[in-house]
């Protein structure tokens, strides 16, 4: 228990330690950005998953006033469970006229969640990679195309209307691209992942917009993992 503690400590003196260095080249990259209102410069809120860092983190960077606020370190090997906790003990105190951007996050029910706790922008490999290796997001839910039950399945990939391709090509077809590593299976199942995320992006926009979000999005999370916001 001494020697978990210890460990404890020693990393939050590390992860203090970089955070001072990175606000420091914060600055310096401020000003060498200059101003424009073309472009935007985002500062990157760190400090592992410790409040009082992450809090130090934020207030260093607000006093350099960036265009919006990136919330880093996260996706990196820590719990979701974690994660969530990190972002609910910071998000009350970024600016809420500034864009919120959670870096390297995620899965669908993961955006939808961090959506509801207030984030505004994302960046994920999650739906090109995940087609490389067989899986597409669908409005059914998720399918392994490599799976043998899909070989001789002759519905449509997709018949939400996501994508054009998915409409287009059959199940058991994509199954036989990705078994055969034709490269065309490649690109149906990127476009069907890089769609889904579009059109659930834009989903959660409009049922902002319209003050059905929290409605819409225990109906999207029931279907797609069985849980509720």
């Amino acid at each position: 228990f001494v020697c978990e503690i210890t460990c404890i400590q020693s990393d939050k003196n590390k992860i203090r330690k970089s955070l001072e260095l990175s606000l420091n080249w914060a600055e310096r990259s401020k000003k060498e950005f200059g101003k424009s209102n073309k472009k935007a410069l985002f500062g990157i809120v760190q400090g592992g998953i410790y409040k009082d860092l992450r809090l130090l983190s934020l207030e260093g960077l607000k006093k350099i006033n960036f265009d919006g606020y990136a919330i880093g370190g996260l996706a990196v090997g820590e719990s979701q469970n974690q994660m969530f906790k990190v972002l609910q003990n910071i998000l009350p105190y970024m600016p809420k006229d500034k864009p919120r951007y959670l870096m390297g996050v995620g899965t669908p029910a993961d955006l939808v969640r961090n959506v509801a706790r207030g984030v505004d922008m994302f960046d994920c490999v999650m739906p090109t990679r995940n087609a490389r290796n067989g899986q597409l997001f669908t409005a059914q839910g998720k399918i392994n195309i490599r799976n043998a039950k899909f070989k001789n399945d002759f519905t449509c990939i997709d018949d939400s209307g996501i994508s054009s391709m998915s409409q287009t090509y059959t199940k058991s077809y994509l199954h036989h691209l990705f078994k055969t590593e034709e490269i065309l299976g490649y690109r149906i199942a990127t476009q069907q992942n890089l769609r889904f995320y579009i059109w659930l992006m834009n989903q959660m926009r409009e049922t902002i917009l319209n003050e059905t979000f929290e409605t819409w999005a225990n109906d999207f999370l029931l279907g797609y993992e069985g849980e509720k916001l």
